[in-house]
């Protein structure tokens, strides 16, 4: 009886993860292996010739390009700004939860609501910046999203307004688990802010940042909604990031095999990413 008891005690978790795991294999695994058959195939045939097709095509390389410029901006922007954010609310002061919700508040908003509203505030005819703009310093209205030079700039600052406040929170958790024995000690052998903050906090969040840097990656990389909303990959292809391109060939070419194979690409990249990071993880363990 006490065998069998310590057996349901044991089987209890597992059983509480299965419907969440159920969900996973059937929206998450299930279309990911569908998609890789998808991408290795091609005309109902096993072959590697819609790679060859996608790797021949200008746009996809394009698309390549836009993905990663725009990940090589968003991602340090986004990890310096969630760490100035975490520091700035770690402080124990009065109204800090108040901060905290404010900046915590555009996670709160839906990716397609918060797309809407920017592209109204950004609009180049009536929108809420460019009647600043003309009103307050004379200049010309700008197109933001409208503008191959702007757009995709736009929208890398509508992800870091999005995503700052998520990527705070792991910071500011981060934070909240440094000895504050480390930091008195610091003050007494004389160390200024600025001395304290790179010697002793950056590196004592440093697999915090490790963690944070793949994961914002990772998600950023899969940024679909904003493209699809405002710009629909233009003008003139400025915006066309390599999910949109996926998008475009599965359900506005019909090619399904192309868009399967992009994915598969994309999923690669990620786990590229991931792959460094463990190798990281190891090297500071």
């Amino acid at each position: 009886m006490t065998a069998q008891l310590k057996w349901r005690k044991q089987a209890l978790p597992y059983c509480l993860l299965l419907p969440a795991l159920g969900f996973v294999l059937i929206f998450k695994i299930y279309p990911l292996f569908y998609c890789f058959i998808q991408g290795f195939h091609y005309k109902g045939n096993w072959s590697l010739r819609t790679f060859e097709i996608l790797f021949s095509n200008k746009a996809f390389w394009h698309s390549l390009w836009v993905t990663v410029k725009m990940n090589i901006v968003m991602t340090p922007l986004q990890i310096v700004l969630s760490f100035f954010m975490a520091l700035l609310v770690n402080k124990t002061v009065k109204g800090v939860g108040t901060f905290r919700s404010l900046y915590y508040l555009p996670v709160t908003i839906s990716m397609p609501v918060a797309a809407i509203c920017w592209s109204l505030m950004l609009s180049v005819n009536n929108g809420l910046a460019n009647s600043f703009i003309k009103s307050l310093f004379g200049m010309e209205a700008q197109g933001f999203f409208t503008d191959a030079n702007q757009a995709l700039w736009c929208i890398v600052a509508l992800s870091t307004w999005k995503g700052c406040g998520y990527w705070m929170m792991f910071y500011l958790a981060g934070l909240k688990g440094i000895d504050t024995s480390v930091y008195e000690a610091a003050k007494i052998d004389g160390a200024n802010a600025l001395q304290t903050l790179w010697n002793i906090t950056i590196p004592l969040v440093k697999k915090t940042t490790l963690f944070v840097m793949v994961a914002d990656t990772s998600i950023n990389i899969l940024l679909f909604a904003p493209t699809q909303l405002i710009t629909s990959g233009g003008p003139s292809d400025s915006t066309n990031v390599l999910m949109y391109e996926a998008y475009k060939q599965a359900f506005k070419y019909g090619s399904y095999e192309k868009g399967a194979a992009t994915t598969c690409v994309l999923v690669v990249l990620i786990l590229i990413i991931v792959f460094f990071q463990f190798k990281l993880t190891n090297q500071e363990e």
